[in-house]
């Protein structure tokens, strides 16, 4: 089995001598004649050039075939192996990684999984996040979460800037929203999840993880670019963390941003996340207001779900882009939304009640 990799050039580079380069440099090198006698060894880890083809734009793509015997079926020594010195060797752009359909992991609940533990079939799934973003203490959450959950909100998460911090430890911040969310089901049946942000030093976050599910978590948020591919495939790969694990893309831009360097929006948020353990991935809608064109989130939206990974479109969700979301998405989708509920002038409950109904008007569900 091989991974094949698309490698982006801006016009006037030397495409042939820059893809030769990283087929050989990112893989077993050079070797002088000492290594003879292991000659035929040797060349089953070299990557082969695969194909280069200019673009109208005077770009180029090469196509670049590396050997699976040289990755250790994670997401680290892959980007390691197609991106690693040679990240630093100039202009280049991952725009494309091709991986087995077996590498890595899939997600223990993904969009299946997510549906049956809300018991939602039918339509999108509406989320909304925590507002504001830091100050808030662990009983303005549950207040919070209190007045959302009752308007008929599926899902909630923390912010991803808040950390475990005193004025409201993760912990006892979960503790004060479980309270909500028992009583949501006791009263009405209907069950709600709340994405709790897992932060932390590597060497104390999975026990972390594990103390926050043994204590009633149904769902986990983590910074996946900020803590590492790592820490999402130790996640999920824990027995103990039974519950979906939504990725934030912070920090994506800094990876994806240049036209010129770095990887592509659908190679981090898509084709990585899809194969590191992801349930759900959040990422900024083409019509929000942190915009991606179109087409990268088409292409974010397609390979999450090729493997089961619920996308969720988010920053600047609002009621007045749900008709354009339903056209483009269908209802397999998360919709997203922090301020676009949380400030609604008739307050949040308002904003829950004004997304369930731009869905009634887009779409038909009991």
């Amino acid at each position: 089995m091989s991974i094949e990799v698309d490698y982006l050039f801006p016009p006037g580079t030397n495409a042939q001598k820059q893809a030769e380069m990283i087929a050989i440099g990112q893989t077993a090198g050079t070797w002088t004649a000492k290594y003879a006698h292991r000659e035929d060894s040797l060349k089953q880890y070299l990557g082969e050039v695969v194909s280069i083809e200019q673009l109208e734009s005077g770009s180029i793509v090469s196509r670049i075939r590396f050997p699976e015997r040289n990755v250790t079926n994670d997401i680290p020594s892959l980007l390691t192996m197609i991106f690693g010195k040679y990240s630093m060797a100039g202009a280049a752009k991952v725009i494309g990684v091709h991986l087995p359909n077996e590498y890595g992991l899939r997600p223990k609940f993904g969009i299946s999984g997510i549906r049956e533990k809300l018991g939602v079939f039918d339509r999108p799934l509406v989320m909304s996040i925590f507002k504001p973003a830091l100050g808030l203490s662990a009983s303005d959450h549950a207040a919070i979460l209190e007045e959302v959950a009752t308007a008929g909100l599926d899902l909630i998460k923390d912010e991803e800037l808040l950390p475990d911090l005193p004025s409201a430890p993760t912990l006892e911040r979960l503790q004060a929203c479980l309270k909500v969310l028992e009583n949501l089901q006791a009263t009405t049946g209907r069950p709600m999840l709340y994405a709790v942000n897992v932060t932390g030093r590597a060497d104390l976050l999975l026990d972390k993880a594990r103390l926050l599910v043994k204590n009633g978590a149904n769902a986990l948020l983590l910074n996946v670019l900020s803590y590492g591919f790592s820490v999402l495939e130790a996640l999920a790969r824990d027995p103990e963390i039974q519950v979906p694990i939504f990725a934030h893309p912070a920090l994506a831009g800094a990876l994806c941003g240049s036209p010129d360097y770095g990887l592509s929006y659908g190679v981090v948020l898509g084709t990585l996340m899809a194969h590191a353990g992801a349930d759900a991935v959040l990422y900024p809608a083409s019509y929000g207001n942190l915009q991606l064109k179109a087409d990268e989130e088409k292409e974010i939206r397609d390979i999450l779900r090729s493997r089961n990974v619920f996308p969720v479109p988010s920053a600047g969700i609002r009621p007045a882009i749900v008709p354009q979301a339903l056209k483009d998405y269908g209802i397999d989708m998360i919709l997203n939304a922090g301020t676009g509920i949380m400030d609604h002038p008739d307050g949040p409950s308002g904003g829950v009640k004004a997304f369930f109904e731009a869905l009634k008007n887009g779409i038909n569900f009991d």
